[in-house]
């Protein structure tokens, strides 16, 4: 498994470009990673359940729309820690970010950033999440997690790939997570070695 400095080398050469937003509404996430005893771990957060929310319940990194202060979606990004987590990632060691990923069900494009945190790092949830899981690399780029998972959106049963994961509860990763996750296995030596499905 790749350690976060050979993450960090791999996402410093990668320069992606953008894709218009067209008519899609622009969205920026923090993937977040920490160092850990048996290697690096990956951040999810877990969103509230609230009637009408497309990703209510789902598994995700921060992240939101573009708002009107937001400079740039980085800074979409870092307020939507600060909001989501009570996490500042001004001092934060910066890797880079992924290509620009459209949505595949909503009319969104995320952009992706990705850090490294401290591993003791304190996370201050708000009201639109109900819990942070801390997952190791390892276990989200095992192949004997690759599935295809049924998964219910807007009223619709979809057949999706996704990652089972030894969470309670919400243990399926899918959609645009799932996507920004493979991201950025195809761009890191070592963690693309996961079956995909």
């Amino acid at each position: 498994m790749p350690t976060l400095s050979e993450i960090e080398k791999a996402l410093r050469s990668y320069h992606p470009g953008r894709v218009p937003a067209a008519n899609r509404t622009p969205a920026a996430v923090a993937m977040l990673l920490r160092e850990a005893p048996g290697g690096a771990d990956l951040l999810l957060v877990e969103r509230a359940c609230h009637p009408g929310d497309p990703w209510s319940g789902d598994l995700g990194f921060p992240g939101g729309k573009l708002a009107a202060e937001d400079t740039d979606l980085r800074q979409a990004a870092l307020r939507e820690t600060r909001e989501e987590l009570g996490l500042d990632l001004a001092q934060a060691r910066y890797f880079g970010r992924l290509a620009d990923l459209p949505g595949a069900h909503l009319p969104v494009l995320v952009r992706c950033f990705v850090y490294q945190v401290p591993g003791d790092v304190a996370l201050h949830p708000n009201h639109e999440l109900q819990a942070t899981h801390w997952v190791p690399l390892a276990t989200l780029y095992d192949p004997a997690r690759q599935v295809m998972a049924a998964v219910r959106f807007r009223e619709s049963d979809l057949l999706r790939p996704a990652i089972r994961l030894p969470l309670p509860g919400r243990d399926i990763l899918w959609g645009i997570t799932y996507r920004l996750v493979m991201a950025l296995a195809d761009q890191v030596p070592g963690l693309a070695g996961a079956a995909k499905v």
